[in-house]
């Protein structure tokens, strides 16, 4: 039999105890800074969102200058929605419409093209897709005239989808989104396996079928974080929403429609701080809902496709 060796034993020596207390002291100091900078960055975050909030509901027409309303009201709401002159319903609908809309062409039509530059091989895709990077380095304001012009003569012709319909945004809105789109889904696009393509293939499915029954079910968080920005992204767009939405009020949009609110030229309306928060408050309702429901995707469908394998 063989004899068990003995355990050795650290030896509590007082140099080593007074290593370890230097070592927790250490970890708790660092855990101290982080959770400080954790809990002031969510201050910094929410501060605004509860001043927005209280003097949304503070019955006030001017900004609150404290911490906490006088009183809690919803007389800021109420006139939002019954007060005569003001189309706030007609915003919110025309915003989910657009909104709505754009999100899913974008997703469908970046789908596509996320597809062929993904999985097809065909004479100019490289030269394609570095001609689509390069546009989206101009931000689309640099491009108003001549966009103004092109939906001045698409109006001329077409009247159903020109200048003054919500047709118009959206048209511009897909076109503009186009190339970003595409390279976000391409690149989870490019993780997914092709013998799924080709096991599919051997079976006797087609493209089509391979892009909608075996691609896009396994692309979902790539298209949610596409459905997701590009709602956000027409939600608070207010430029190209302005000009070509026309100068009907029932036309326009959330951002459109708020900010000719508070300075419009209406006399009464032109410093109603309170109603103008009510407002904007409320129509961040839909993107907190479709940022909680869309939350176990964004992680996945931010980060797929930023490396290869």
């Amino acid at each position: 039999m063989s004899k068990k060796k003995p355990l050795i034993t650290a030896q509590l020596t007082p140099e080593y105890i007074a290593a370890q207390k230097k070592q927790v002291a250490k970890r708790r100091r660092i855990a101290f800074v982080r959770q400080t900078t954790v809990i002031a960055i969510i201050i910094l975050v929410l501060l605004p969102i509860w001043f927005v909030a209280a003097t949304a509901f503070s019955g006030q027409e001017s900004l609150i200058s404290d911490l906490l309303p006088s009183k809690w009201s919803f007389d800021n709401v109420h006139a939002l929605f019954n007060e005569k002159g003001l189309n706030y319903t007609a915003w919110v609908k025309n915003s989910m419409i657009i909104g709505g809309v754009t999100a899913t062409f974008n997703v469908l039509i970046g789908g596509f093209g996320a597809y062929a530059f993904s999985r097809l091989r065909f004479r100019g895709r490289r030269g394609t897709l570095l001609s689509l990077l390069m546009v989206q380095v101009f931000p689309s304001f640099l491009a108003l005239t001549a966009i103004f012009y092109i939906m001045t003569f698409v109006t001329d012709y077409f009247p159903t989808v020109g200048i003054g319909t919500p047709w118009a945004v959206i048209i511009v809105y897909t076109g503009g989104a186009l190339g970003i789109n595409a390279w976000l889904i391409k690149g989870f696009f490019d993780t997914l396996p092709k013998e799924l393509d080709e096991s599919a293939m051997i079976d006797g499915a087609n493209h089509a079928q391979i892009f909608f029954r075996i691609i896009l079910p396994l692309a979902l968080p790539a298209l949610a974080v596409v459905f997701m920005l590009s709602f956000i992204g027409t939600l608070n767009d207010f430029i190209l929403a302005k000009i070509l939405l026309g100068p009907d009020s029932t036309s326009h949009t959330l951002a459109v429609g708020l900010a000719q609110f508070m300075a419009g030229g209406n006399g009464d309306f032109d410093t109603r701080w309170g109603a103008f928060t009510a407002g904007a408050f409320i129509s961040s309702v839909p993107v907190v809902i479709i940022f909680i429901s869309l939350q176990r995707y964004i992680v996945t469908g931010l980060t797929a496709g930023s490396v290869k394998g």
